[in-house]
């Protein structure tokens, strides 16, 4: 997967730090709504369970780019 940096006043970011910040807020989201469905009690380790939906959801954003660019 090409992945080409973006240009933002003459500074060349990473689209994975695009990414990422997509992936930190469906985490987020996703987290809150779990958490009053489920509550907290039903969610073991929590701090794995938060780094694996962030992985989960930037993993996802990066895929949903590719599709939606059509970049082979």
């Amino acid at each position: 997967m090409p992945l080409r940096e973006i240009a933002i006043g003459g500074l060349y970011l990473s689209p994975l730090l695009l990414y990422a910040l997509v992936g930190l807020g469906a985490t987020l989201l996703m987290r809150s709504l779990l958490f009053r469905l489920l509550g907290a009690n039903r969610l073991w380790f929590e701090a794995w369970f938060d780094v694996s939906l962030f992985v989960i959801c930037t993993a996802a954003a990066a895929y949903l780019s590719r599709v939606i660019t059509g970049i082979a």
